[in-house]
């Protein structure tokens, strides 16, 4: 008896381990041959497939080599930010694919697919796991069909227009005291001081969220989200060379170890906060009226609804690592690349001061004052468009599907080149490469020779939900130091966007302040 059972036990692991064997070849090679094969019969070209890593190797050598480089602020951007892909097009043409590991990627950068692509959510979803992603922000921006509009619902009250009304004293607090530090050091030094903005911009950012998220009451918390997020961010370009890899994040790595625990803090964080805000709610105590109050609110509505639908307290914690991520780095990474390019064209920079002393005076920018603001949203959408925050995002059919000319194969996906596209002479003019803010005079739809070329937010039902909140504290920002100091390149300023999740300056951004 004991052998017989013994020998069905060994049947029985030799099966299993047959049919992962099978399995494993399938996904390895069978369909990626496979999928290889159904795209070069319709004339797209790429590399090909490489057993497991595919282009990971070169893409990741490519990136390391390019990182560090600084280039002219006259230079075309895409082959710094994007060098791995402008290489696979200039070698394969706009038809071309990529491998990120096992799975093939089309290069995407015409506005019409991109229109077809990012309007029908249902179709085209973000491929999933994106193990990186998830663990950095997670909620809203990873979540899909019945799911993705139960929470983008519950989540909208918080980015309601009258409730952003309610920020600006919070945001001008955060902007006033970033003035004050700048201030204390251009008198330390006389008229004028050499600074390294971006960090005082990464901070300004990390405040502003801190306060419209989670209040007064719990903002040295928020400021801890913050710099844990920060040392995420650090960490993805280490974890990027193992993220096609199965089951990469239980490797017992160094930097795997230290993400789940910086992971765990930010978790255990925000769970406080949240646990803080229920009882005192239990209590009768009032509803706290910032992002994280106002989405509990709503939360709690909905589930009164009846329907028994809403959020759980791990649901709202992910959204509240997305808050803090999105809502911190777009716009300090706005910003920055701003203030460089008013640094550089001085003109712009004399023509927004003008403006925002003529709507605002010397006086602290109310919500209706910054509407007003037409040069200055000029000047943000021209840098949205050379500077993206998301130079490319990424999406996957759930089906088979027709697009365009092409017949895109479940198991493919699609790398949507916004960074290229947003350069691309055809669409914008010869001028593409040049700081332009008049091509927006007429607005968005009128700036380009094609619908659908400005993408900065995304498009479609999932345009980012945040990016009223971004805009409008980066007038904000904008105008206080506009009202305050006069700006230029220093000497020591290198140019050397490169996009590490988001689009980030590589040696900071020393400037030259002038108190007015």
């Amino acid at each position: 008896m004991e052998v017989k059972l013994r020998s069905v036990i060994t049947s029985t692991l030799i099966l299993v381990g047959i049919l992962l064997t099978v399995k494993l070849l399938k996904w390895a090679w069978l369909r990626p041959r496979k999928l290889e094969k159904l795209l070069r019969e319709q004339g797209l070209n790429g590399n090909p497939y490489k057993l497991l890593i595919g282009d990971m190797k070169q893409l990741i050598t490519v990136m390391k080599t390019e990182q560090p480089k600084a280039v002219k602020l006259s230079d075309p951007i895409p082959p710094h930010i994007l060098p791995f892909y402008t290489q696979i097009i200039h070698k394969y043409g706009a038809r071309s694919f990529t491998w990120f590991g096992a799975a093939p990627r089309i290069n995407i950068s015409d506005p019409e697919l991109m229109k077809e692509i990012l309007t029908k959510p249902s179709v085209f979803q973000k491929p999933r796991p994106d193990p990186i992603g998830e663990t950095i922000v997670g909620g809203l921006l990873f979540l899909e069909d019945a799911q993705w509009a139960m929470h983008r619902k519950i989540i909208n009250a918080a980015f309601h227009i009258d409730k952003l009304k309610k920020m600006i004293p919070a945001m001008y607090i955060c902007c006033s005291e970033m003035i004050e530090k700048w201030g204390a050091l251009v008198c330390r030094n006389g008229k004028q001081a050499e600074i390294d903005v971006w960090p005082y911009l990464e901070d300004l950012s990390g405040d502003v969220i801190s306060r419209t998220a989670f209040g007064c009451s719990d903002h040295e918390q928020g400021r801890r989200i913050f710099e844990l997020q920060k040392e995420q961010v650090k960490l993805v370009l280490q974890l990027l060379q193992f993220s096609f890899v199965p089951g990469w994040r239980h490797f017992p790595t160094k930097s795997n170890r230290r993400m789940r625990a910086v992971t765990r803090e930010i978790e255990s964080v925000v769970k406080g906060i949240i646990t803080q805000r229920e009882r005192a709610t239990e209590r009768g105590e009032s509803i706290h009226d910032d992002l994280l109050g106002i989405l509990m609110e709503s939360n709690v509505k909905e589930i009164q609804r009846g329907k028994k639908m809403g959020m759980s307290i791990n649901d709202v914690i992910e959204e509240c690592k997305l808050f803090y991520f999105a809502g911190s780095e777009t716009t300090s990474n706005l910003l920055v690349w701003t203030l460089v390019m008013l640094s550089k064209h001085q003109h712009w920079q004399d023509r927004a001061r003008e403006e925002v002393l003529h709507v605002l005076g010397n006086n602290p920018p109310t919500f209706d004052a910054l509407n007003q603001l037409k040069t200055v949203t000029m000047i943000f959408q021209e840098v949205l468009r050379m500077y993206p925050p998301a130079p490319l995002i990424i999406r996957a059919p759930t089906k088979t599907v027709k697009l365009g000319s092409m017949i895109v194969p479940v198991g493919a996906e699609l790398t949507l080149l916004i960074g290229l596209m947003h350069h691309d002479p055809e669409i914008w003019g010869d001028d593409v490469n040049e700081f332009k803010p008049e091509r927006f005079g007429q607005g968005i739809s009128s700036a380009a020779k094609i619908n659908f070329a400005f993408l900065p937010f995304s498009s479609g039902p999932r345009v980012c939900i945040g990016q009223n909140f971004a805009m409008m504290e980066a007038k904000m920002a904008l105008a206080v130091m506009l009202q305050s100091f006069r700006f230029e390149l220093s000497s020591s300023y290198k140019h050397a966007p490169f996009p590490i999740m988001t689009l980030q300056p590589q040696y900071g951004a020393p400037l030259i302040l002038h108190k007015l």
